[in-house]
């Protein structure tokens, strides 16, 4: 017998609908509240329908981290260097707190799901222009070394953003800005003048 609630669902994308109720859920109380039995609830559909689109928990969580990277691919895209690819990753974490959370976390997800592999990628690919559009000074003897710096700055920096522990630091101050003149810092060329 149909329930009241499934029977206020209509018809659309019920698999947006999950992933938008997962991410909710995720940004709120994180990866570890997340049950399909309640986002079906929160969607009004059967417990059933989420397994229908998703499988299984993994599925799901691997379907946000496969969403996330592609967001996260196109936001570094637009960035014309380094500093700003690193902008526009920690920005990519502030808009998108939940999918930051499942992408970085591998025991979460399906690593050798089709669609993850392919938009973490995309993304990998965009960090690494990044890197190699450095002048030879600013990126040191090993590009991988290089691309390691400059992932752990702009990660370490979103991570502690997100989780609040920056506040005191920047004492107001724009967190972007902030990112752009620790970037400075770090990748600055030999002969000591910033960029």
């Amino acid at each position: 017998m149909t329930s009241e609630r499934e029977r206020t669902y209509h018809h659309g994308d019920l698999r947006r609908a999950i992933l938008t109720a997962a991410l909710d859920v995720i940004a709120t109380e994180g990866p570890a509240a997340l049950s399909l039995r309640d986002l079906a609830r929160r969607a009004g559909v059967s417990h059933a329908a989420p397994a229908h689109h998703f499988k299984d928990r993994t599925g799901l969580l691997t379907a946000v981290a496969a969403e996330g990277y592609a967001l996260f691919a196109d936001a570094l895209a637009g960035a014309p260097d380094l500093r700003e690819r690193g902008v526009a990753y920690v920005r990519f974490a502030t808009t998108h707190p939940a999918h930051f959370q499942v992408m970085f976390q591998p025991d979460l997800h399906r690593a050798d799901d089709p669609d993850l592999l392919a938009a973490r990628a995309r993304a990998t690919g965009a960090l690494r222009a990044g890197v190699a559009g450095l002048p030879p000074a600013g990126r040191g003897e090993d590009d991988r070394l290089t691309g390691v710096a400059a992932w752990s700055l702009a990660h370490g920096f979103a991570t502690l953003l997100l989780t609040g522990n920056l506040t005191d630091a920047l004492a107001g101050r724009d967190p972007e800005e902030a990112f752009r003149s620790l970037a400075a810092l770090t990748f600055a060329p030999e002969d000591g003048r910033g960029r």
